[in-house]
């Protein structure tokens, strides 16, 4: 029981989910104890897996009964530390979890929280539909993960976040209760929208165990292009040459010289553009070639040098490009990685001032930015502080605060962000948080520490 601390406890987690389910032994917990980053984790007092939203409650009450706190988790692809233990928490791995049901008539779909986006993804394209989300941790995010943390990904620019494709919601709240709105209609408003304010409330008001996902069509015709380009805010005049004429545009990615440089040198990969300071991946859908689009966007844009790909071998060699980053990244480091949203106008000022700004809170520090430039989300990266120095860290949401931006765009704040709840959104605001925080689990019992602190 060395794992548990409480017997009681420890059979109570078995009669919940069966023996093999509960891990206690430190090497099998491990793998559940650290976020993708490195940075973040602790020993967990147990991890257990449910199969069942019937278990999942089983297992709150059981924690609840003997006061000890939850950590909610997927496929703890996280980057904030907001899946994993602070410290003695019982860990509720949702990863068995993972049916996806028959898509129906109106391209509504029921997925339980420990299924892929990779999953979700196929049974889509096996109705002929599309999920309408996608990100390079495909193969591993579930999609409780997904809808706790209101994940984007390079194609909420057209499709919007998870919360705009949630038309259902199954939950367990602290006290082992089940809410359940999972009628998938168009339009219920009897009561407060519960599943609303649980998109997104990252693991600390309730449990997420199953959605109703809302898919789209499966564009058929697509064209990509990698774009050089001199500065961050000729970046930004493409992108509205390509909204005002591209009305088929379904990502617009941002990439730097720097992040560029190292996702080629890690992948051996040859250029496929002249190097530039700054770089733009835009891609297309629609169920006619939308080439000409593109082209008129260019010319709107003055856009004379581009390395465009119309066929699907040649659009994942440029989205491995950008997909690639994350990886590359951190074959350098542990990195300190801050998501962020920052307003089109601002945004150039930003990466102006952005490099000087995290060499000040950290000499030395080495900074690679890439992200979402449809809606301005982007992930900074610093390589070279010490895991628990938060120096650089603070001074760059300093400056997005400045710049009158999100101290989060799609990460959630977890862990990582917390303290500096106030200052993005006012203490009014998060007092209001903090009385609906106790009115659902009034004994802090769901992911103490994560949003509110």
């Amino acid at each position: 029981m060395s794992g548990v601390g409480d017997p009681t406890l420890a059979d109570a987690l078995r009669a919940a989910v069966g023996d093999r389910h509960v891990l206690l032994d430190a090497d099998l917990r491990a793998p559940y104890e650290i976020d993708w980053t490195r940075r973040f984790g602790a020993p967990a007092r147990a991890v257990v897996r449910p199969g069942s939203t019937a278990e999942v409650a089983a297992v709150l009450r059981a924690c609840g009964a003997h006061r000890v706190a939850v950590v909610p988790q997927g496929g703890n692809t996280g980057l904030v530390g907001g899946g994993v233990p602070r410290g003695g928490e019982v860990v509720v791995s949702l990863t068995r979890m993972r049916d996806v049901g028959e898509v129906g008539a109106l391209g509504q779909v029921e997925v339980a929280a420990g299924a892929t986006l990779t999953a979700l993804q196929a049974r889509a394209a096996a109705a002929g539909l599309d999920a309408g989300l996608d990100f390079a941790a495909r193969d591993s995010a579930t999609i409780g993960g997904i809808v706790a943390c209101d994940a984007g990904g390079t194609r909420a620019l057209r499709h919007g976040t998870a919360r705009a494709r949630v038309v259902g919601l199954e939950a367990v709240l602290a006290d082992g209760s089940i809410v359940r709105r999972m009628g998938g209609l168009a339009k219920d408003n009897a009561g407060l929208n519960l599943p609303a304010l649980l998109i997104g409330s990252e693991g600390t008001l309730a449990v997420v165990t199953r959605v109703v996902w809302k898919l789209v069509p499966r564009l058929p015709a697509r064209v990509a292009a990698l774009v050089p380009l001199p500065d961050a805010a000729s970046a930004v005049s493409l992108f509205a040459a390509l909204i005002a004429e591209a009305p088929s545009l379904e990502a617009c990615e941002l990439m730097g010289d720097a992040g560029m440089e190292l996702v080629l040198a890690h992948l051996r990969r040859e250029r496929p553009v002249p190097r530039a300071p700054v770089y733009v991946l835009a891609e297309l859908a629609a169920r006619r070639d939308p080439t000409d689009e593109l082209a008129a966007a260019f010319a709107r844009a003055g856009i004379e040098d581009a390395a465009i790909a119309d066929d699907t071998t040649s659009r994942e060699r440029l989205w491995t490009l950008r997909e690639g980053h994350t990886e590359a990244i951190s074959a350098r480091g542990v990195p300190h990685k801050l998501d962020v949203g920052v307003p089109l106008a601002a945004l150039p000022g930003f990466l102006e001032r952005l490099p000087d700004v995290v060499a000040g809170a950290c000499p030395g520090a080495h900074t690679i930015v890439f992200g979402h430039l449809g809606d301005g989300n982007l992930h900074v990266n610093v390589l070279g502080p010490e895991p628990a120095d938060e120096a650089a860290d603070d001074a760059v949401l300093e400056l997005v605060l400045a710049c009158g931006g999100a101290i989060s765009a799609e990460h959630g704040l977890g862990v990582a962000k917390a303290r500096w709840l106030t200052a993005a959104r006012g203490a009014d605001e998060v007092a209001a948080m903090r009385r609906i925080k106790a009115a659902l689990d009034a004994g802090g019992m769901l992911n103490p520490g994560v949003i509110l602190g």
